[in-house]
């Protein structure tokens, strides 16, 4: 008998049949395993949204099973698929593990695209639906325990005078706001260019992760300087908004001009919204760069375990 959690669920990790190549991974309850039975074709259960979804059912790009296959504790499964359309993953690769851990524990992407999730997935329902539910890089608690953490980093660099041993405390400790808001406004300006292939270093989605943590280090620092609480701006809400807000250029490139505005004002509030701004043009760039809105931050922790900042 097949072993649930205490939420009901069971992860399966889909594989193709013919090559084995693992494909994705996600969960199923009773009933999406019992569908996927019934059917012939993966259903699995969406965590956040709390309600079964069948895999292609906006892209087209199903999942015929030829078996379904237990572990030795029986608390998983592996389903071998046909996989229609050639692309698993709801970014348009073949796999979801289109990504290679390097040693500096930045991300190669070593597949190509498939499919241009933009022109797929019309809504943000839709896109929600596609969403490996099990993939830890979408996950939205994750992506609030990581800035809440840099927050926090920040908030002790404020409170301890550390200038001669961390540039970031000498920042935050000569509290030039001019400075760290034309600062915002330069990193912005880089990360439009990284969009529109006019500021290139290692690659569009390198350049965007790159990019998109210099313009969140900035903002943090503005909020960490004027002492806004993190839940008053809700940088993990904000750049998840941005990611999923399916903006046009216009409009990102109208969000960007409201941080701006905003930043420069005194009205706390307006602050505050400001920076909200701010995360969510970097939500945009992530997905139209096609990478997780999760990365700028993970660059960032990663640059502070070398420093010796984050022991774990």
């Amino acid at each position: 008998m097949l072993k649930f959690d205490s939420q009901g669920l069971i992860p399966a990790v889909i594989v193709d049949d013919a090559t084995g190549e693992a494909l994705m991974v996600a969960f199923m309850n009773s009933e999406a395993l019992q569908l996927t039975r019934e059917t012939g074709q993966s259903h699995f259960y969406s965590r956040s949204r709390q309600k079964i979804w069948h895999k292609g059912e906006e892209s087209g790009n199903v999942q015929e099973v030829r078996g379904i296959f237990v572990n030795c504790e029986e608390n998983s499964v592996l389903v071998r698929v046909v996989q229609h359309g050639d692309a698993a993953c709801h970014e348009g690769y073949r796999s979801c593990y289109y990504r290679r851990l390097l040693p500096d524990d930045t991300y190669e992407t070593v597949a190509e695209r498939i499919f241009d999730p933009a022109e797929v997935y019309h809504h943000h329902t839709a896109v929600e639906t596609e969403v490996v539910e099990s993939s830890e890089a979408y996950v939205p608690q994750k992506l609030e325990s990581a800035l809440r953490q840099l927050y926090g980093i920040y908030t002790y660099l404020r409170d301890h005078d550390l200038s001669n041993e961390s540039n970031t405390s000498r920042l935050l400790h000569e509290k030039d706001a001019a400075y760290l808001i034309s600062r915002v406004d330069d990193e912005l300006g880089e990360l439009t260019g990284v969009q529109r292939g006019e500021h290139v270093h290692a690659g569009l989605q390198a350049d965007t992760r790159l990019e998109g943590s210099q313009v969140c280090y900035w903002l943090f620092l503005l909020a960490v300087m004027n002492a806004v609480p993190f839940d008053d701006f809700g940088p993990h809400a904000s750049l998840l908004l941005g990611y999923t807000g399916q903006y046009s250029a216009e409009k990102a490139q109208s969000v960007r001009a409201e941080c701006l505005q905003l930043l420069t004002s005194d009205d706390p509030v307006q602050f505050a919204h400001g920076l909200r701004s701010g995360f969510a043009f970097v939500g945009w760039a992530c997905v139209s760069a096609g990478i997780s809105p999760l990365d700028p931050s993970d660059y960032d922790l990663a640059q502070m375990r070398k420093k010796g900042l984050i022991h774990e």
